[in-house]
């Protein structure tokens, strides 16, 4: 029992730095989707990006080539401070400085989603992006 408020308290304490910071850098320990990883088991959103869900075509496809390219890898995401359910909302980097929306957009396994990105990522689409159907909320 107090072990598990001692865990509790780090957990705390390290997401209260990470709000504050709007800033993480660590490996990417889960893929969830090609558009929301996992950096020290925190779950990150990629803000202005749209990628398949669990069900939808393609799913499967997108979440394995992110697995591919970053999970167990160093990346910096940069955080807008807002949340969507329990994924912290920001822009990460592979340890290249390469931004990781830009690239799995430009793979094709995600869209821009204009709401959120303003439409920056819109140039990056290929067709194979541009099949994957928008989501509403990103109209």
């Amino acid at each position: 029992m107090h072990l598990t408020l001692i865990i509790a308290a780090i957990i705390f304490v390290g997401i209260v730095t990470i709000a504050e910071a709007n800033e993480i850098t660590g490996k990417v320990t889960h893929v969830r989707d090609a558009d929301t990883i996992e950096v020290n088991g925190i779950p990150i959103r990629f803000n202005g990006v749209d990628a398949p869900d669990k069900g939808q075509v393609n799913y499967y496809a997108g979440k394995e080539w992110v697995q591919n390219n970053y999970l167990g890898r160093k990346v910096k995401c940069i955080l807008t401070g807002a949340k969507t359910y329990d994924r912290w909302v920001g822009t990460c980097y592979g340890a290249k400085g390469e931004n990781i929306s830009v690239r799995v957009i430009g793979a094709g396994w995600a869209r821009d989603c204009p709401r959120y990105s303003g439409g920056k990522y819109r140039k990056y689409e290929t067709a194979r992006s541009r099949s994957v159907p928008m989501k509403k909320y990103c109209r």
